[in-house]
């Protein structure tokens, strides 16, 4: 699930009740572990649950690029049209410019939740 292998290291942020337990299952069978909330190394990805009312996403995404390895890649999951919380498409992309990042592929994750992976331009960052 979201191109995650053995040994990653994955955080996760923005975690609340409303989650997908299943995707969170996925990640963990798939890197052969627990995603971490406080890293204490540098990360491969970073598994970040964002919605509509969940603040300035341009400051979500920056705080999710503190301990995030230079490789390393933001998968940000937003809830679908239609449900509670959702995130316009439009303002993930100029909130991942601003922050530095690319939108690259989007995905649907689970009945609720889409996500989109967000990775530093090939330049490194801005």
């Amino acid at each position: 699930m979201l191109g995650v292998k053995p040994g990653m290291v994955v955080q996760e942020l923005g975690w609340d009740e409303d989650v997908d337990d299943d995707v969170r299952v996925a990640v963990e069978d798939a890197i052969d572990g627990e995603m971490v909330e406080d890293a204490v190394e540098p990360v491969d990805v970073v598994l970040m649950w964002w919605r509509d009312d969940d603040g300035d996403l341009v400051d979500g995404l920056v705080d999710a690029l503190t301990d995030l390895t230079a490789s390393g890649v933001v998968w940000l999951l937003t809830p679908k049209v239609g449900r509670d919380g959702f995130v316009d498409p439009g303002l993930v992309a100029e909130a991942s410019a601003t922050a530095g990042m690319s939108l690259t592929t989007s995905q649907q994750v689970s009945e609720d939740w889409t996500a989109k992976k967000l990775v530093r331009p090939k330049n490194g960052p801005r």
